[in-house]
C-alpha cells in the first residue's frame, strides 16, 4: 500500500480567498496589496514618500544545524519597506486575516528589530480607508461589546 501524495496541478486556493493580482508586470498576492501599491506610487509621484521597496526580508533566526539536520533560517517578508521623506522607514505588511504564523513572526520581528516601525494595515471601507490592524481589532472588540450590551437590554 503507498501513501505517496499525488500531484496536483491546479493551484492552490488561497486560505482567505485572496485573489493573485498583476499590476505593472508585478504578481501581487491580493488585490488590496496591490491597491496599495497603487498608493504609494502616488504618493512618490507626489513626493509625498521618498522610496519604497517591495518583499523586503528579514532573518528572524539564522540557519541553523541540529543533530545533523540542517534548518533553513527563518524569514519575515514584509510586503512593503517605504522611505519617508523626513529618513525614516516604516515596514508595512497589508493585512487580511493574519494567520497564527504571521502573528508569530510579527511578534519575532519586533523582538529582533526594535528600532524598525512595523506596521500591519488593513482597508476598512467604514472606518475611512487605510487603518491600522490593531486599530481596527480594538475598535472591532469595543463594537461588539456595544453590541452585546444593546442586546441585553
Amino acid at each position: 500500500m503507498s501513501f505517496a501524495k499525488k500531484k496536483t496541478t491546479t493551484p492552490k486556493a488561497s486560505k482567505y480567498k485572496a485573489k493573485k493580482t498583476v499590476v505593472d508586470d508585478i504578481k501581487f498576492d491580493s488585490k488590496i496589496e496591490s491597491q496599495y501599491y497603487l498608493l504609494l506610487k502616488q504618493e512618490k509621484e507626489r513626493g509625498l514618500i521618498k522610496d519604497f521597496s517591495l518583499q523586503p526580508a528579514y532573518e528572524l533566526q539564522s540557519k541553523y544545524e541540529y543533530m545533523g539536520v540542517k534548518r533553513l533560517a527563518i524569514k519575515y517578508v514584509a510586503d512593503f519597506l517605504i522611505y519617508h521623506n523626513d529618513g525614516t522607514e516604516v515596514v508595512v505588511d497589508v493585512k487580511g486575516q493574519p494567520t497564527t504564523d504571521a502573528k508569530l513572526k510579527r511578534k519575532l520581528f519586533e523582538y529582533r528589530y526594535p528600532d524598525k516601525h512595523l506596521r500591519w494595515i488593513v482597508w476598512v471601507a467604514k472606518r475611512g480607508g487605510w487603518i491600522d490592524y490593531d486599530d481596527n481589532e480594538r475598535m472591532k472588540r469595543e463594537e461588539n461589546k456595544l453590541k452585546k450590551k444593546m442586546e441585553t437590554k
